[in-house]
């Protein structure tokens, strides 16, 4: 009887298959955004690639962003140091928790204060400069009483931040295409947001889309894996 041939392969040399019928569904890229979306009011959200200690994890509200470079504050890091023990006159107005938030590694003996102003227009006079929408610095310098809730001037509230975070020009342009940060919409909620760490972290990509939004069940700090 004579030996039957071996079937006849590809030439790549890789047994061939039979279709199934069915096509793997494409998987989106990652979409981070890119310096062009960073601005008053945006968000820079860290990537699990970033492991800086001072952002690993973190969310940074963007106050100004020119040629000069790009000046911000990280969100939801509440310090133990209260606002009634160092700026008494306005621990009343602040949200809930009534503490300093670490704001960045720079000069961290510089207090900012962020307040979110719905309705009318703020007047300047009252100590408060536009950052983004109903987000404003507020001059800890004016008299908090001009800012009392209950007034009819439409303070939802204030958060004060102990320093903050800066870039000098092209730094952080080089961090987004290295991977480092997403840049996203932000808004007043974010400011004022009673999460904090990677609670928050969360919160911010879950609303995103795509892979953005997978990211969200991820370790915002991969170093604590």
């Amino acid at each position: 009887m004579s030996a039957v041939p071996p079937s006849p392969e590809p030439e790549s040399g890789r047994p061939t298959r039979r279709g199934t019928g069915r096509r793997r569904a494409a998987v989106p890229a990652l979409s981070t955004g890119t310096l062009d979306d960073v601005g008053p009011g945006s968000l820079l959200v860290a990537m699990p690639a970033l492991t800086d200690p001072n952002f690993a994890g973190g969310v940074v509200y963007v106050l100004d962003h020119n040629d000069s470079g790009t000046l911000g504050v990280v969100l939801g890091r509440p310090s133990q140091v209260e606002i009634r023990d160092v700026l008494p006159g306005w621990c009343d107005l602040a949200v809930e928790p009534g503490v300093f938030h670490v704001g960045g590694p720079c000069e961290t003996d510089t207090a900012l204060c962020l307040a979110a102003w719905s309705g009318a227009t703020a007047a300047a006079d009252a100590g408060l400069r536009q950052v983004a929408g109903d987000v404003y610095l507020v001059d800890l310098d004016t008299d908090p009483a001009d800012l009392e809730c209950g007034t009819g001037r439409g303070l939802a509230g204030l958060r004060v931040f102990a320093g903050y975070a800066g870039w000098s020009p092209g730094q952080l342009a080089a961090e987004i295409a290295e991977g480092a940060w997403a840049c996203v919409p932000g808004s007043p909620g974010d400011v004022l947001s009673d999460l904090a760490g990677s609670a928050l972290w969360r919160a911010v990509l879950s609303r995103q889309r795509g892979r953005l939004a997978v990211l969200s069940t991820a370790p915002a700090d991969p170093s604590a894996n």
